[in-house]
């Protein structure tokens, strides 16, 4: 996970290795095996190193490509390598090609349209002195973040971390990022950070800039593939198993070991259950238990799970958090966004493989969204198939313990969506438009701050966000992709993961593999109440049936994060460090001692909660920049 930086002067300034200081000096936990810079007029490239391929060991970053020039700085991990080897002419080159080569290569045989031939995880930027311009682009589905800044006439910034670009650009605070953090609306933009006019270049997208401007562009857009037909529910099994085995094949290109995550549930078991019959030496794997199987049916299914053959497990339970509270507490205390507050227990997961020395961690992070069922009962329903509807309604009730009533309650959801039409969808728009955005009732900010920030224009915006009019299956879950939140999370994750020195890989996070489920009849996604049926039937064989058909979901992380808590007498110290700075965003009740307690239980309340995020994360910021909140 190599961390780019990059400045562009627009002054006629010329670029000094002193210009990325800052900015590499943020990302040395990205990078911790060094760092590189390269200057060439007006502009200065620079990486901090993590070599996580056979290429990136003796590939130089920032990398130059001497006939034309240019030069480029990223995190690439391409996965048809070999058809742009070919493509290029350098299959018989007899030496090493590196990733940024190629990334070149593209930029020089295709332009600005080079991003759409890729594919696999990366984000970078290169410079071309022939155009005298910088060209930077982000993967289709978002693994690895690109932030950047412009400062029209003046200079251009990006980097792999918002806080290495806002600090190095000297930007203020983003007042309405913090009011959306003081009541945990971290979807309130896809775009923005804490920093001001410092921005997250969105998936599938690229961006050019010299000294006539930014041009921002959509490189690639979802769209429905044609439908896949398919003799039966086996073919449909066997063709899924095999577009994900090829995802997972691609991601095991690695120095050293690669290891992965193992949950009890479907996803991850899947990945690990390919994984490890692909590797020659046991493969790694991180889980996150608690200290009973009996009375926990998460980490019953990982024990289960275990039983699959070539695995190296570790397990951590959050009733034995002390040997890693240490550093599990120093990632808060070096928190890069309040939303990565409740990411505990995938931070011990990485903080395990850095100790075991593995710099790469699958995960299943996507499947959820990737093998969401959509509205498939509203589709049974106005098909006239009635029964069909019935008994997925009957059978989620059972999948989840749920009582009997909500079967009841599943179907009326159902029938709202199968006949709302779409004249009584504009309708309920109209109305939202109309009435007062409602604020969380247990909400951190003080509301005459959240209207200066402009925090209920955010809500406003998300929330009519909402579709307009009924679409087909493949349209919808193209819709409800970006809205799923699998982008923020996999910035989250590599927000985490970075900070052990980790790169994270999620095989669903694969161009193929969406197209593949785009393609699919809706009926592949879950039958009976089963949730994921073509999974469950492609891991036939593989994936032990305690996994496989395992009912319901059990998530550890709210014990892994109170555990952790009882490992850290002196929480309140961030909060009573920023509360001068934070006074005049925070709500009145929080001021005081006595106002900052945790529940019985161990929990927090939703308020104390947000405002130790934000705490944890303002005492990261340069005393004065918390400072200059904006005036009432």
């Amino acid at each position: 996970m190599t961390a780019l930086a990059l400045v562009l002067h627009l002054n006629g300034r010329k670029a000094a290795p002193e210009d990325l200081a800052r900015m590499l000096a943020e990302m040395t936990r990205r990078g911790p095996e060094g760092e590189a810079v390269a200057c060439e007029g007006p502009v200065a490239l620079g990486a901090r190193l993590l070599a996580t391929t056979p290429e990136a060991l003796v590939e130089p970053m920032p990398f130059h490509h001497a006939a034309s020039g240019c030069r480029i700085t990223g995190q690439i991990r391409l996965d048809n390598r070999a058809e742009l080897l070919v493509r290029f002419g350098l299959a018989q080159a007899g030496r090493v090609v590196g990733d940024g080569e190629l990334v070149l290569c593209a930029w020089l045989n295709w332009g600005e349209d080079c991003a759409s031939h890729l594919l696999g995880d990366f984000a970078f930027a290169l410079w071309d002195p022939r155009q005298g311009c910088v060209f930077a682009a982000r993967d289709h589905l978002g693994m690895r973040q690109l932030i950047y800044a412009h400062r029209p006439g003046q200079a251009f910034f990006c980097a792999s971390s918002a806080r290495a670009v806002g600090l190095a650009c000297k930007a203020g605070l983003n007042e309405t990022r913090m009011a959306e953090a003081l009541i945990d609306f971290e979807w309130g933009s896809l775009t923005s950070t804490f920093f001001q006019d410092v921005f997250r270049l969105p998936p599938a997208h690229c961006l050019t800039v010299d000294a006539s401007g930014l041009r921002l562009r959509e490189y690639w857009r979802m769209a429905s593939p044609a439908p896949l037909r398919l003799k039966s529910d086996t073919d449909y099994a066997d063709a899924f198993r095999e577009v994900l085995a090829r995802s997972v094949q691609d991601r095991l290109r690695v120095v050293g070991r690669v290891g992965s995550m193992l949950s009890g549930g479907m996803d991850s078991g899947a990945v690990v259950a390919l994984a490890c019959r692909m590797v020659d030496t046991p493969l790694p794997v991180f889980s996150s238990v608690g200290p009973d199987p009996a009375t926990c049916i998460e980490t019953r299914a990982i024990h289960a799970a275990l039983t699959m053959p070539n695995l190296d497990p570790t397990l951590v339970c959050h009733s034995d958090l002390a040997p890693w509270a240490d550093d599990l507490i120093g990632a808060w205390q070096a928190l890069e966004e309040p939303w990565d507050f409740h990411m505990t227990q995938p931070r011990t997961a990485y903080l395990a493989a850095q100790r075991a020395g593995v710099r790469v961690v699958l995960d299943g992070v996507a499947g959820d969204v990737l093998l969401s069922n959509g509205s498939q009962m509203a589709r049974h329903i106005r098909t006239g198939r009635l029964l069909q509807a019935l008994r997925d309604a009957r059978g989620l009730t059972g999948f989840y313990g749920m009582p009997g009533k909500y079967t009841a309650a599943q179907l009326i959801q159902a029938f709202r969506g199968a006949l709302m039409p779409d004249a009584l969808r504009a309708l309920r728009q109209a109305w939202r438009r109309r009435r007062p955005v409602p604020v969380p009732a247990e909400s951190a900010v003080d509301m005459a701050f959240a209207r200066r920030a402009g925090l209920f224009d955010s809500l406003r915006s998300f929330e009519l966000s909402d579709r307009a009019r009924r679409m087909d299956f493949a349209e919808e879950r193209i819709w409800s992709w970006p809205r799923s939140g699998i982008n923020v999370g996999r910035e989250r994750y590599d927000r985490v993961a970075s900070h052990f020195g980790v790169e994270p890989r999620d095989p669903y996070m694969d161009r193929r593999v969406l197209d593949f489920c785009l393609s699919l009849p809706f009926d592949q996604f879950q039958h009976d109440g089963w949730p994921k049926i073509i999974q469950r039937r492609a891991m036939a064989g593989l994936l032990p049936d305690a996994v496989r058909w395992r009912r319901g979901k059990e998530h550890l992380g709210l014990a892994f994060t109170q555990a952790l808590m009882d490992q850290w007498p002196d929480w309140q110290a961030p909060i009573l460090a920023t509360r001068t700075g934070l006074k005049a965003r925070v709500a009145a009740d929080l001021a005081t001692d006595a106002a900052l307690s945790r529940n019985a239980d161990g929990s927090m309340h939703p308020k104390v909660d947000c405002l130790l995020q934000v705490a944890l994360f303002a005492t990261t910021l340069p005393s004065n920049l918390l400072q200059g909140s904006i005036e009432a």
